[in-house]
């Protein structure tokens, strides 16, 4: 984490006590961060579904923490703050992880090539989470090997194999295996590449169902108490008494509501909040960065991914995605302009086939492109204003909070940069910072607390049973079921003992009964929302399916 401190921008050592920062070779003490650990809150309540809150209840109302910004970072601190006994309201001006959060590259790593730019604690928080991360989620998170092709490589062999014994040793490994080195021409790893000739080495880290991490995190919030609101945009907050007088506009009009702190996890809007807000930026800014992915058929067989190292020296995974398909991304490319859809150029395009077809036998034009996706990144930007032809790689995936509490004034926190790997690690963080202002709250707690359906320890084990006790559904879609919720899958299929029993069979194993609880239990209010966020099933149902979804969810 980076903090602030004066003209500086020390980076956060969370191994440091007492709030102290260091960067290259000073430090500063923060004595208003306070640093707590200890074991979870209960969980409260399981609240309202959101389809039931009356809008009305928005008026006079107060509430500990307004959070703006539904996706990964604001997601993870309605969760950590709602834990500790804090009355939550989160407002996303759109669907959860429909922006930045759900157009990632779907993994959870150290960041093998950060390594390269020296953001060595960066890597080290990164890494102990992902195993941490696993543990919380097994359903939505799995560990996934990495073959690392030498065959054209701009960087010399010896340079990669000491940055994968960093990369083993830095900490948190402890379940996933190390890095090992493999004749391409006698592994399988090799099967599918163009040249197998040479070496290549192969380490470990995790995929996850990225938007579906953003929607567990709110539920666990919901569930402690939290009130998570989308479709709902923040209009204007002005400090008023001691307290943020805020209006939100929905479907149903403007509401106001007052909170004791702001915290502004906008993402790639986190400026135009600041500005919604009155409150001086104080330099601080973001660097908007377009990342795309393509999907096309499968390339290869086996379930490992590959990093692929251009000429240019830049980095681009294929991942095995969604059984038929391999996901190839992503691109580095500076945003110009007002953050808003993205969408992938043909540049991007030509750049990510070009990569593919200079690694796999198989070749590809743009007509394989079963579907290509595309998000802005609000990379934490050193120097504001510099959104130009630079390097958008070798910008910092640290983050910074900026805490604007001076006096007796409403604080707020703004959340700049970050990465999905990092969110529990930030969250905590923020907590910490916002300690002295709610004294009675309760401990550190997330380390090790699942979310929901995650608590099982055997995946393939608990997917036997389900099939078992369900002998007469098919086994595919109750491992489908179960990858996608966890243990919650029985609150998915009810009674349910046959198809039949489902409802409405959209094609593609989706069905009404589920169709039910993404919108009475995971705020899905489109067909966007259920085929491309709660779920990848877009890729497999047949023409016509959103419109039939999009009629029951009227």
């Amino acid at each position: 984490m980076l903090a602030h401190a004066g003209d500086m921008t020390p980076v956060h050592r969370g191994d440091k006590p007492d709030g102290e920062f260091q960067r290259i070779g000073r430090s500063f003490s923060c004595c208003s961060l306070h640093f707590r650990g200890g074991d979870p809150c209960p969980r409260p309540r399981v609240p309202v579904p959101v389809a039931m809150v009356v809008d009305g209840r928005m008026a006079n109302e107060t509430t500990d923490l307004l959070v703006v910004g539904g996706g990964i970072n604001g997601a993870g601190i309605a969760r950590d703050a709602a834990g500790r006994g804090l009355s939550v309201l989160l407002v996303e001006k759109d669907d959860l992880a429909e922006h930045t959060s759900s157009a990632s590259t779907k993994l959870i790593h150290g960041g093998l090539r950060y390594l390269e730019y020296g953001e060595f604690r960066l890597v080290r928080e990164s890494l102990i989470e992902r195993e941490q991360l696993w543990g919380m989620a097994p359903h939505i998170i799995w560990p996934l090997r990495f073959v690392l092709p030498q065959t054209q490589s701009p960087r010399p062999a010896w340079m990669v194999r000491t940055g994968l014994f960093l990369y083993d040793h830095l900490g948190g490994r402890e379940k996933l295996p190390g890095t090992e080195t493999i004749r391409l021409d006698a592994s399988p790893f090799g099967d599918g590449l163009k040249e197998r000739r040479g070496r290549a080495f192969v380490y470990s880290d995790c995929w996850v169902e990225d938007s579906r991490l953003v929607v567990l995190n709110a539920r666990d919030a919901a569930n402690r108490g939290a009130d998570i609101r989308t479709r709902s945009r923040l209009v204007s907050a002005r400090r008023e008494d001691g307290l943020w007088a805020v209006t939100v506009a929905n479907g149903n009009g403007e509401h106001r509501v007052q909170a004791r702190v702001l915290v502004n996890a906008a993402g790639p809007w986190v400026s135009d909040v600041i500005a919604a807000t009155g409150v001086n930026a104080r330099g601080r800014g973001v660097r908007l960065v377009k990342g795309s992915h393509i999907v096309v058929p499968r390339l290869y067989e086996g379930d490992h991914a590959l990093m692929l190292q251009n000429p240019d020296r830049r980095i681009v995974f294929a991942v095995p995605y969604e059984g038929k398909f391999t996901l190839v991304g992503t691109t580095d490319e500076p945003w110009e302009g007002a953050p808003a859809k993205a969408q992938i150029s043909a540049g991007e395009t030509d750049y990510l086939l070009d990569t593919a077809n200079r690694y796999f036998s198989r070749t590809l034009t743009a007509s394989d492109i079963a579907w290509s996706y595309a998000g802005i990144r609000p990379l934490y930007d050193e120097k504001p204003g510099r959104n130009g032809p630079g390097s958008a790689s070798s910008v910092t995936r640290d983050y910074l909070l900026d805490l604007d509490a001076e006096g007796d004034r409403a604080p707020m926190l703004s959340v700049f940069g970050g990465k999905i790997t990092t969110y529990r690690k930030l969250a905590e963080h923020a907590m910490h910072e916002l300690a002295r202002f709610f004294p009675k709250a309760g401990p550190a707690w997330t380390a090790g607390a699942t979310l929901p359906g995650g608590d099982l320890d055997d995946f393939d084990a608990f997917v036997r049973a389900l099939v078992a006790d369900r002998p007469e559904l098919p086994p595919a879609l109750l491992r489908r079921l179960a990858r996608a919720y966890g243990t919650d899958v029985r609150a998915v299929l009810g009674d349910a003992q046959a198809m039949a029993d489902l409802g409405e069979d959209f094609g593609g194993g989706l069905t009404a009964a589920e169709v039910d609880y993404l919108r009475n239990r995971e705020w899905a209010r489109t067909a966007d929302d259920v085929l491309f966020r709660r779920s990848k099933l877009g890729l497999h149902v047949p023409a016509g399916t959103a419109e039939r979804v999009a009629a029951h969810l009227a």
